[in-house]
């Protein structure tokens, strides 16, 4: 099934990131916000070069995007599910009917597609149970091709983090 799925856009292979690359995306993961000016204060480097860094690995999909995270509860959206599927088929055509469904689907914020007893792994974020009742019936299981679902309720986060540049 595996071979029947577009991948996300890699970085470039041979992308070289020095220290100083490294210390701009610590930054920048910290505060997406962060102007230039204060990131080249911090690591002691003009902001022509900061700019044109940044902008390198932009170009080259080191950086994906920028985005502001959420607090799910507070715009009502404090139930999160995983949700194990397997297909009924496995061949390339009903694995990509199912991507393009998921990608239409704005309850899905997370696919994984995972070896095991399960085909993908989903993660899902509703406002409640009667909303995920919903999302189930209506959406998910209607899908074409789709097996058998298993719903995970996740009753409290430990740790949740998108930062992978340490200091």
């Amino acid at each position: 099934m595996a071979k029947a799925i577009k991948k996300e856009k890699s970085p470039e292979p041979g992308v070289s990131l020095d220290a100083k690359d490294m210390a701009i995306l610590k930054l920048l993961q910290e505060n997406a916000r962060i102007t230039v000016k204060e990131i080249s204060e911090q690591i002691h480097l003009s902001t022509t070069p900061v700019h044109e860094r940044i902008k390198r690995m932009e170009e080259s999909g080191v950086i994906k995007q920028y985005v502001t995270i959420l607090d799910h509860s507070k715009v009502k959206k404090g139930l999160t599910v995983i949700c194990y599927v397997s297909l009924k088929e496995h061949n390339k055509n009903a694995g990509n009917k199912f991507i393009k469904t998921i990608h239409e689907l704005h309850e899905v914020t997370e696919c994984y597609n995972i070896s095991g007893e399960f085909d993908f792994m989903l993660k899902v974020i509703c406002e409640d149970m009667n909303d995920y009742y919903d999302f189930h019936v209506n959406k998910l299981s209607q899908i074409e091709n789709m097996g058998h679902v298993q719903s995970i309720f996740v009753m409290g986060v430990i740790k949740q983090t998108y930062q992978l540049v340490y200091g």
